[in-house]
């Protein structure tokens, strides 16, 4: 089957959801339909943002024999229904993270999913900028040496202010963590990406800074300006703005992180380092076709993304030659180009070059071990 031949539909019609079908349709995916929280919603977004036709929920979608594909990119509570509904109707899934709100639900979905032999997928992109993927072969190849330290930071500036406002806000949709959970995840994925080590435990110190929060009464959409005339609704608030983690791996490096939505001027910059005995190596998001090799005894180095000079696997997911940036709507279109290939095939590959459900598992692990950490203000194992 080639990828013309597959039909996609998508289940949130909001940033992320647009993201997800603007990269399909660039892999020449055909994207049949969405689905929004309300049919009038989703009609009006699908107006605005040249989205395909609208199904009234997920349940008649994943009932259309014609789609072979579903992409989860809706609010986080429903994300868990949402995939066992699909993985019924005997259809291949993408889910956005994190894959369900506890890891009762996601240790189910992997295994369901197990059981169906379908595709399975977790949106874990950020580990999708080609040089991640230049970083991890160059780890794995052992030209750092044996890692010790990995560092670095996500930080944001979208909830800034104390009118600032999305669902994510809200726990009974995103959840009892919230930077953590958001952009945290994405963080920890790429430190396991990158250096092939599992986290073990965790010392975490979780922060709400913005006590209280102001906002309009309707839905407001991700990194949305509200309206200075609206009348606007107080909340007070739990969930995290910001972060500072301790990490352990399992081949005895340490490492620590600083997760943060409330970085003023920092839109969405990502930044991970990875020291080893010998050499150190280090990304950041808002420079990504540069990757910083540093060295002891001789100069550093600066590895521009490149295909005809990267490593192998990091080669196979660069889109343009060397010189022509790729950034952030790129690394969806080289996830799905990774996932596609499996349904194409008609089943997944013994060893999958995409986050699976399985990754989506461990992640609610860890972050759940995060959670504890702040609560009880020690260092606590992650519960494999």
């Amino acid at each position: 089957m080639s990828l013309s031949e597959i039909k996609a539909g998508v289940v949130g019609v909001g940033f992320i959801g647009v993201a997800h079908v603007e990269a399909l349709r660039r892999l020449g995916v055909d994207v049949v339909g969405v689905v929004g929280s309300t049919p009038e919603r989703a009609r009006a977004k699908a107006e605005a943002a040249n989205l395909p036709a609208v199904y009234d929920d997920v349940a008649t979608m994943a009932a259309d024999p014609e789609i072979d594909v579903i992409h989860i990119a809706s609010p986080n509570h429903v994300h868990a229904e949402q995939v066992r509904i699909v993985l019924d109707a005997g259809k291949h899934v993408v889910c956005e993270k994190p894959l369900a709100l506890n890891s009762e639900d996601t240790s189910d979905l992997v295994a369901r999913a197990a059981a169906t032999g379908l595709i399975n997928a977790v949106c874990f992109n950020i580990r999708f900028y080609p040089n991640c993927h230049q970083a991890r072969a160059m780890v794995a190849a052992g030209e750092i040496g044996t890692p010790r330290l990995v560092t670095g930071s996500y930080l944001q500036d979208w909830l800034l202010l104390e009118t600032d406002w999305n669902w994510r806000l809200e726990s009974e949709k995103a959840g009892a963590l919230r930077a953590v959970a958001d952009i945290g995840s994405h963080w920890l994925d790429l430190a396991r990406f990158v250096t092939g080590a599992k986290i073990t435990d965790v010392m975490a110190d979780l922060h709400t800074f913005v006590k209280v929060r102001k906002h309009p009464a309707g839905p407001v959409e991700t990194f949305a300006v509200g309206g200075a005339d609206e009348d606007l609704i107080e909340e007070r608030m739990s969930s995290d703005d910001a972060a500072g983690i301790l990490l352990r791996f399992d081949n005895g490096a340490r490492g620590v992180v600083t997760i943060s939505q409330v970085s003023a001027g920092r839109k969405n910059s990502v930044s991970i380092e990875v020291d080893g005995t010998d050499s150190a190596l280090s990304w950041f998001s808002e420079n990504p076709d540069h990757l910083w090799v540093g060295h002891r005894g001789r100069p550093n180095e600066i590895v521009q993304r490149d295909p005809a000079l990267a490593n192998p696997d990091a080669a196979r997911v660069i889109g343009y030659p060397g010189g022509h940036v790729e950034g952030y709507p790129d690394t969806f279109r080289a996830l799905f180009a990774e996932v596609y290939a499996d349904v194409a095939a008609g089943k997944p590959a013994d060893e999958p070059r995409y986050p699976t459900f399985a990754d989506g598992h461990d992640a609610l692990l860890v972050t759940e071990a995060v959670a504890r950490s702040s609560q009880e203000q020690r260092w606590t194992r992650v519960e494999r």
